[in-house]
């Protein structure tokens, strides 16, 4: 018999920073493929978890169109179904970063 114990990971330990939730309608595209619809459920300066009504695959270049900050390039770390997380080609400009959050009524903290 074999016993042994376990602990879970923090899940956020891969992030770069910690991320907001949010919820914003945006736009997908990927090279070649139509624009689609999608929301951003959490967001931070690296990256962003999306919900999706298209399937994309882990390793997809996309260009995310954020409100008043306009298309991000991203990579697609993973996917599942109808979600996906992704990775910013370049992060975020802080300021940028925190009048999304104030549009969706976060205090941003310095």
């Amino acid at each position: 018999m074999f016993a042994a114990e376990f602990e879970p990971a923090p899940s956020d330990i891969r992030r770069r920073g910690p991320r907001a939730p949010v919820s914003f309608d945006s736009a997908v595209g990927a090279g070649g493929l139509a624009r689609a619809l999608c929301k951003v459920i959490d967001l931070s300066i690296h990256g962003a978890r999306l919900s999706t009504y298209s399937a994309l695959r882990k390793g997809m270049s996309i260009w995310l169109t954020l409100p008043e900050v306009g298309p991000v390039g991203a990579e697609v770390m993973w996917a599942d179904d109808f979600a996906a997380g992704c990775r910013f080609d370049a992060p975020l400009d802080p300021a940028a970063f925190e009048q999304l959050l104030r549009r969706e009524g976060h205090v941003a903290a310095h």
